[in-house]
């Protein structure tokens, strides 16, 4: 047979071969970094060894991260004209009164966001529908609810108060209010008499129905006649068979979405709108030029390389009802309020009403969640005691916590939280195969693919356990179950975590409280969240942090692009091949040096920002700031008379004012 048709055959066998593949995905409904169902996953031969590509999507990724945060900074107004003007042209009115004695304050603090508070009038806004007399009747009445205290501001002095003990004591109140009243009483002096009703736990509180979003009229405007009248009942903290999270979320819903239709399965939505094709958007790039030799294995690669753009902090559960499975929230058994009363909370989720606020845990400085806790002074450092060197860091993805994630209500679907199915898949002793891109051993500029038993990877990329055994009961068998299908280890204190070039950072009940001290430190955070944060809008994925899907799934490739190809992925490159020569060197040198390198250099890049960024626009000081900016737009929305609690700009407004 000639020279010409034995390269022919051997095309249509590899071509053959991976439509063959490609029907299976097709079949099985598999895609890695998706939304998709907790059964676990099937991914045998999934790319051949040789097929490569040219560009991997990462880091187009980060270069975008960075012109975006560079763009947001450059932007911020530099001048209090500027910042009257672009508040004018944001919100259409004026500031809040004081706001000139704000912006001066920021300044003396070096506060780097001037301009982007975007959170504050979304989470304000519906209030604007109510007078000042009804505000304040609301706030009185909801800070009477059970884990719900009040921060005060009186006569220029701060205290923080358990309404329902009516006792102005420390130890009646949550650590959450005591939290917000340090945070706001450095500024207590500036501000006019204000309460604060504070949520003491971490979920969302506030969830209003649709139509009474979109119709304020529909909904109760008068609540003279109490809070038990305004809710139908007395209120109960938890559910008590009456009701649930999810069917109190979904109202929140469009009429029409099918959340409100019960359009609901077991199994996920195939729609993610965060995590992005990025290898297609790079193959029409190269088809400008030239037609791509491997556009079948880009094809089958399209699943494999994809990556959340960002977190999922404003997922649509209402055209994907049937994720809120996998999140936690949806099953606590704090009862939610369905009528506009003014929480201040930690963070929330999407379709929630709450006011964010930084957490206490962010603000305080603490043994359990404070990057460079002093021991001796019980405050907190710029460099942690238990910090090392980044080259002695360990190439491990890293991850302890508590069993926590969601409440009973109702019961059964605890295996399915977030930091379970996490748990599970980072110690799947599973053979079934996933595909693997990786830098090129035998090249300096494409990257290839292996698949690579679930087992291994786990082995050699994740060291992730549970430390602490929480609602155990709540598990689908018990304590014992719990047990058998998680890895438990020893707690371990912060500082272990630094040890570690990537730290996961997943949600819990609620937000988690240690993201800010995983950006402090000099290894880079993997976050996963559906939580919106006060900081929210200020972070730029891919810039401070690597953003997870709710899958985790795209983990693997992540790692692989940054620390390069690991003992099993050339083994399987190797064992792959088709003629059974050795296409790498085992025991060799498995990536070339500059390449290795670059992954190395990216990845401590990030830790970098991150570390910047918390030092910069994460500080305690910079909590505050935003506090008091909160406060003064609270403050208007307090007063009767808020025209007079408008701010008027006296000097020249710049070109182009609002």
């Amino acid at each position: 047979m000639a020279a010409d048709d034995v390269q022919k055959l051997s095309g249509l066998r590899g071509l053959f071969f991976v439509l063959g593949v490609f029907a299976v995905f097709l079949q099985a409904g598999l895609y890695a970094g998706r939304h998709q169902s907790v059964v676990p996953v099937q991914k045998t031969q999934l790319v051949r060894p040789g097929f490569t590509i040219s560009e991997h999507p990462i880091p187009e990724l980060m270069a975008d991260a960075e012109d975006k945060f560079r763009d947001m900074l450059k932007r911020q107004s530099k001048s209090l004209g500027e910042a009257v003007r672009e508040y004018k042209r944001r919100y259409g009115r004026d500031p809040p009164k004081g706001f000139d004695d704000w912006f001066k304050l920021a300044k003396e603090r070096n506060v780097l966001i001037i301009d982007d508070y975007d959170a504050i009038h979304e989470d304000l806004s519906p209030f604007s529908s109510l007078s000042g007399a009804e505000l304040r009747r609301r706030v009185d009445q909801v800070s009477h609810l059970p884990s719900i205290d009040m921060v005060r501001i009186q006569n220029h002095t701060v205290k923080a108060m358990n309404m329902q003990q009516n006792k102005w004591q420390d130890e009646e109140v949550s650590g959450r209010a005591n939290g917000f009243r340090r945070m706001i009483e450095n500024v207590g002096d500036r501000l006019p008499d204000l309460d604060f009703p504070i949520n003491g736990k971490a979920e969302g509180r506030i969830l209003i129905p649709w139509e009474h979003k979109e119709y304020p009229e529909l909904s109760v405007q008068d609540t003279s006649g109490g809070i038990d009248e305004v809710l139908g009942a007395y209120f109960t903290a938890d559910w008590r068979g009456d009701g649930n999270v999810w069917e109190s979320w979904r109202r929140t819903c469009p009429p029409k979405s099918k959340a409100r239709k019960h359009f609901s399965s077991v199994r996920p939505s195939t729609q993610a709108p965060h995590v992005v094709n990025h290898l297609s958007a790079v193959g029409s790039k190269n088809k400008k030029n030239k037609k791509s030799q491997n556009s079948a294995a880009e094809s089958t690669l399209n699943d494999t390389l994809k990556f959340a753009e960002s977190v999922d902090d404003k997922y649509d559960f209402c055209e994907n009802p049937s994720q809120h499975y996998i999140q936690g929230h949806f099953f606590s058994d704090w009862r939610t309020i369905s009528v506009l009363y003014p929480v201040f909370s930690p963070a929330k989720t999407q379709g929630y009403a709450d006011i964010r606020i930084p957490s206490h845990y962010y603000h305080q400085a603490t043994p359990a969640y404070t990057y460079g806790w002093d021991t001796i002074f019980l405050r907190g450092k710029a460099t942690d005691d238990m910090e090392i060197a980044w080259e002695d860091k360990k190439d491990i993805v890293f991850w302890r916590g508590a069993t926590t994630g969601g409440g009973n209500t109702p019961s059964g679907f605890a295996a399915q939280y977030q930091r379970h199915r996490f748990v599970r898949m980072a110690n799947s002793q599973s053979n079934e195969n996933w595909s693997i891109v990786f830098p090129s051993p035998d090249s300096e500029s494409t990257y290839t693919t292996a698949s690579v038993p679930l087992s291994k990877l786990n082995s050699e990329m994740m060291d992730v356990a549970f430390v602490r055994l929480l609602g155990g009961e709540n598990y689908p068998g018990g304590r014992a179950a719990l047990r058998k299908a998680h890895r438990f280890d020893k707690a371990v204190p912060l500082g272990e975590h630094w040890k570690y070039k990537y730290l996961v950072d997943v949600d819990g009940m609620g937000y988690s409280g240690r993201f800010l001290a995983f950006l402090a430190s000099d290894s880079v955070p993997m976050k996963s969240t559906v939580y919106q944060e006060y900081f929210s809008d200020w972070l730029q994925p891919w810039l401070h942090y690597i953003p997870l899907s709710q899958t985790y799934e795209e983990i693997y490739n992540i790692y692989a692009f940054f620390s390069g190809a690991t003992p099993s992925m050339l083994e399987a490159v190797n064992a792959s091949s088709p003629s059974n020569d050795v296409i790498v060197g085992v025991s060799g040198v498995p990536t070339p040096r500059d390449r290795r390198d670059d992954g190395e250099r990216r990845l401590r890049r990030i830790a970098r920002a991150g570390k910047h960024w918390k030092n910069t626009i994460g500080r305690p000081v910079d909590m505050e700031i935003y506090i008091y900016r909160l406060a003064l737009e609270w403050a208007r929305l307090w007063a009767d008379d808020r025209e007079a609690m408008s701010f008027k700009f006296e000097g020249d407004i710049p070109e182009n004012a609002a």
